[in-house]
């Protein structure tokens, strides 16, 4: 059975899968200080500041979570700190 080889395969502009996990880590410094700044940032913002390269979208949202913010959901649609 053939598989896809996640490395070669090619996303928006062309970009391999690894590329756009290093490209959302690139940006998560830059979405965390507006975080700092603002308590909060839109889910649009990050869209928007990811020139709407939804694989990169997501990656930076499930970074985010994995270093401890609260991605918010589809009725809260922003990323802000985890208050436990």
């Amino acid at each position: 059975m053939d598989s896809c080889d996640r490395r070669v395969r090619a996303y928006k502009n062309g970009k391999t899968f690894d590329e756009c996990k290093e490209i959302a880590e690139s940006m998560n410094p830059y979405f965390k200080n507006q975080i700092i700044e603002n308590n909060k940032i839109l889910w649009t913002e990050i869209l928007e500041k990811v020139d709407h390269d939804e694989l990169i979208y997501k990656l930076t949202l499930k970074f985010l979570r994995r270093d401890g913010y609260d991605i918010g959901n589809h009725k809260i649609p922003e990323v802000k700190p985890f208050n436990p």
